[in-house]
């Protein structure tokens, strides 16, 4: 099993090594921003390594929102992220399902995911796999209850669209994690990528707090069963820096291989 790290953007594989990591995450600009990516100095070298590669696209991505100017801002930035992460030859990029506003319809959110892969088609198509990643919180979230992930993939599953499971955000969202792989499955075909995350909050808490594996209020064994069901790489983004995640990446592999 491929186990890893979201990790600082300076120097990833240098960051991946002091973790023993098989698979690296990080974000090109900013998470908060709204920044284009510039051109890594080291995206060859990047790309030539062994490490699997994802890249995480910023926060403020909400393709699903009504709100023209952060709707179509979105739309943009996405692709841009998606180029860059083309240039470090990353597997995919990770972004949230988004939400809408008070008082919108859901409906009109899965609508504009589908304009979004429209818009992304007329202009050539993303670089990489873009892998939606289910949410913790939100009465009007696009993917955090599985219920509304059905009617995302409804919308969206003929773009080859991919998926990426946090676990801490299905646990914060109130979805239980025994076979939870088996129902993200029924409904996307697929799981690309596993965030294996603890978290800090008890079960539909709605808050989106990590936690390493080994504590926190998620049964570390349920994390190990998602990602042995799903066969897919796992990145931990868990809070500790190089020991805390070094310690999570070791554990998942240790139960990984009993």
């Amino acid at each position: 099993m491929r186990i890893g790290a979201h990790v600082d953007s300076a120097d990833p594989l240098a960051e991946a090594a002091t973790r023993s990591a098989d698979v690296v995450q990080f974000f090109l600009t900013d998470p908060q921003g709204w920044e284009n990516p510039e051109p890594r100095a080291d995206a060859a070298a990047i790309k030539a390594a062994p490490t699997e590669v994802f890249i995480h696209a910023p926060y403020r991505i909400n393709v699903a929102t009504t709100n023209n100017r952060i709707r179509i801002p979105s739309r943009k930035l996405l692709l841009a992220h998606a180029a860059g992460a083309a240039e470090v030859g990353a597997s995919g990029i990770i972004v949230h399902g988004g939400h809408m506003q008070k008082g919108d319809d859901l409906a009109t959110g899965f609508d504009n995911w589908r304009k979004t892969f429209a818009y992304a088609q007329e202009q050539g198509g993303f670089a990489v796999p873009v892998l939606i990643e289910n949410t913790a919180s939100g009465d009007l979230a696009c993917a955090r209850s599985f219920e509304a992930l059905a009617r995302l993939w409804d919308a969206v599953g003929e773009f080859g669209v991919g998926f990426c499971l946090d676990t801490c955000h299905a646990h914060a969202g109130g979805e239980d994690l025994v076979g939870v792989v088996d129902r993200v499955m029924a409904i996307t075909g697929r799981i690309d990528l596993i965030h294996a995350n603890g978290s800090r909050d008890e079960f539909d808490s709605g808050r989106d707090r990590h936690d390493n594996l080994q504590s926190g209020m998620i049964d570390p064994k349920l994390v190990v069963a998602a990602i042995r069901a799903s066969g897919a790489p796992a990145v931990v983004e868990t809070p500790g820096g190089q020991d805390g995640q070094g310690a999570d990446i070791a554990y998942l592999r240790a139960e990984l291989a009993s």
